[in-house]
């Protein structure tokens, strides 16, 4: 009589004043709960019995904080619940409640122990730690031999006894069972109650919902439910009182669970483990969903390899040109004719300039067009009469003999160098021309070396290209004493565009104010790098179209998953996930497939750079680390921001609804 009478005299534990819980139906309000005034204490044994529809379940769901009442007040151990947010509610499911299901709500793709335990991971428990008790738990169940089963290889007291393990993991005080026999045959649920019936004995408060009067028979209390309000409220038999009223026994779970500092990083674990089995389990769509971004970012990298490529190219072909070289015109500007006002460039100018610290090597330059022959062979072709240092200034490489000296240019020599394609056309197979005497006019010249072919930049590809020394030139061929042009190298350390300045300043000393013009190779080196920049721009803008059209798909894909998962998402919010766990979640799986869609578009590009450098040797890809590390921060960006919204959606899931949907 006195455990009665102390049972009676608790405070309670679950109290419920008033409330009612209104449902928007068809555009009309429906009142499935009315004025319910409910104490629970702790450590009863507590049956909710009515008609399908009569509310009960309803009931329930607001006592473990999944669903919350439209009017009216809810209290726990003396705390209301109405100002709670979501987090708070998650953790009061989390710590203090435990839910076994008529359904079992067991995720598919975890086994018996990872389903125990993940409420567990929720609370914050250490890994071996929350191991250890599910093991304890499955075991005293008699599930020890199934640990590593998952729900369809179990029976459906298998799998009912696996919920009964998760909703005591972190060692909740009460027990909210909704029909636990319900899906079980009578040998499997009268097992089922008479494990409710320990742990009601052991100190949890336990609350069954059921409309089998047999079942309910099991509890110290029945309370019947009909339409919306309790009909009736009678105790069979005095509750078995905790020794600390305010929170029950925990015997299976040990110590009130603690947050410690790897909860965090034990929930993104489980994040990634989700998201890869929902990866496994859906490869064609996950692959489909994959396509997109792996196009997107093997483009992106490939354009940025093949442009960088393409500007070692141009700056190697600009080389050997001579691209950090200057050339000196009279005139106000290149093509003009002389004037009275235009300078006249003296071969001193051009020995002036050679003095110059920032010059490498300098050439005066004039051309003369006259008729080439030799034995029956004749065309008109233009004479570069040049200094020594020309073929160093402009990077041409001897094939064979060697350029003529300085010796050569201060004794009017009549020597000349032919490329190999002038060689081809007067000599074809006779043999070496070397030391073979050609005719310029009617100056007889002879051949002492011969350049490779395509380096020459003022002739075209058809042209018969012959350089012999300037003095011989002016002297024997053209009758002038005046250069066309001074064609300056500069060192490689020193910038064009300093050396263009003093180049300047020392030709106003000597040419005394007279016009002249200075043409800068770099700069055109500059305008083709632009306009290869520019076509870079314009293929990776469509790349990262292409990208966003990945990051739409992946987004469409991640809020389809949402709707095809909306019960797992219950399931876990049930157990204590915090909306941060469920954004957590979808926000990784939409991150990884970007990620991994990244790897396989890099590999993608990789392979596009071998085949194009095997079958055209025209084109050259350079991958850079910069642009694979910014092809990871696209892939990251993208994930995120096209998997936040289907994430937020999942974690603005009512708990009740979600667990209401079949998947």
């Amino acid at each position: 009589m006195s455990a009665n009478v102390g049972a009676a005299m608790a405070p309670p534990l679950l109290a419920l004043r008033q409330v009612c819980r209104d449902f928007a139906t068809g555009g009309e309000i429906v009142r499935v709960l009315d004025r319910i005034d409910l104490d629970i204490v702790a450590g009863e044994m507590v049956a909710i019995v009515g008609a399908s529809g009569s509310g009960k379940s309803t009931l329930l769901n607001i006592l473990g904080c999944l669903d919350r009442p439209s009017s009216g007040s809810y209290h726990i151990a003396g705390q209301s619940t109405h100002a709670l947010d979501s987090n708070a509610l998650a953790r009061l499911r989390r710590e203090r409640f435990g839910f076994i299901f008529q359904r079992y709500h067991l995720l598919a793709g975890l086994d018996a122990l990872a389903n125990t335990e993940m409420p567990a991971i929720y609370a914050g428990v250490p890994g071996p730690l929350r191991r250890q008790r599910a093991l304890a738990l499955l075991r005293r169940l008699g599930l020890g031999e199934r640990l590593d089963h998952f729900p369809a290889q179990l029976s459906g007291g298998q799998r009912q006894r696996v919920g009964i393990a998760r909703a005591l993991i972190n060692g909740a005080s009460v027990i909210l069972a909704d029909e636990p026999t319900g899906a079980l045959d009578s040998h499997h649920g009268a097992e089922v109650m008479k494990l409710l019936t320990e742990l009601n004995a052991s100190g949890h408060t336990v609350v069954i919902v059921t409309h089998d009067m047999q079942v309910a028979g099991h509890a110290h209390r029945i309370v019947e439910i009909s339409d919306g309000r309790i009909a009736g409220d009678r105790r069979r038999e005095p509750a078995v009182a905790p020794s600390r009223p305010e929170d029950a026994r925990r015997p299976e779970a040990g110590a009130t669970p603690v947050t410690h500092t790897h909860a965090p990083w034990d929930r993104m674990c489980a994040a990634l483990a989700a998201a890869a089995r929902s990866m496994r389990t859906h490869r064609l769509r996950t692959m489909l969903t994959m396509l997109g971004i792996i196009i997107g970012i093997a483009s992106v990298v490939s354009v940025v390899a093949l442009g960088e490529g393409s500007r070692r190219k141009v700056v190697r072909e600009m080389a050997a040109l001579g691209t950090n070289t200057l050339e000196v015109y009279p005139g106000s500007q290149i093509g003009t004719d002389t004037s009275a006002g235009s300078a006249r460039l003296t071969p001193d100018d051009a020995d002036a300039i050679a003095r110059e610290p920032y010059v490498d090597s300098v050439s005066p330059s004039v051309d003369v067009n006259v008729l080439l022959r030799y034995d029956a062979i004749k065309a008109n072709t233009q004479v570069f009469g040049v200094g020594e240092q020309y073929f160093r200034v402009k990077g041409m490489n001897m094939a064979e003999g060697q350029a003529f000296t300085g010796a050569s240019v201060r004794r009017y020599a009549q020597e000349v160098v032919i490329d190999q394609r002038t060689g081809r056309k007067l000599f074809g197979s006779q043999g070496a021309p070397i030391g073979k005497v050609i005719h310029l006019a009617n100056v007889p010249v002879r051949v002492v070396g011969i350049v490779q072919d395509g380096k020459s930049p003022q002739t075209g590809p058809d042209s018969l290209n012959v350089w012999l020394p300037y003095t011989a030139a002016l002297g024997r061929i053209a009758g002038s004493a005046t250069l066309q042009s001074i064609v300056v190298r500069v060192h490689d350390t020193t910038p064009p565009a300093i050396a263009e300045t003093r180049l300047k300043q020392l030709l106003r000393r000597r040419l005394g104010g007279r016009d002249f013009y200075i043409s800068n190779n770099a700069a055109l080196r500059q305008t083709i790098e632009s306009a290869n920049g520019t076509l870079n721009l314009l293929v990776t803008s469509i790349a990262m179209i292409s990208l966003l059209v990945g990051g739409i798909g992946v987004m469409n894909i991640m809020l389809v998953s949402v709707s095809e998962r909306t019960r797992e998402i219950g399931i876990r919010m049930a157990t204590g996930a915090r909306r941060g766990d469920i954004m957590q979640q979808f926000l990784v799986e939409s991150v990884l497939v970007c990620l991994i869609g990244g790897v396989l578009g890099i590999a993608l590009s990789f392979g596009i750079g071998y085949v194009l450098a095997n079958a055209n040797g025209q084109f050259d890809m350079v991958f850079s680390i910069n642009a694979i590390c910014a092809a990871f921060a696209t892939c990251t960006s993208v994930g995120m921001l096209s998997g936040f919204i289907p994430a937020r959606n999942a974690a603005r899931l009512d708990p009740v609804e979600a667990l209401a949907r079949e998947s």
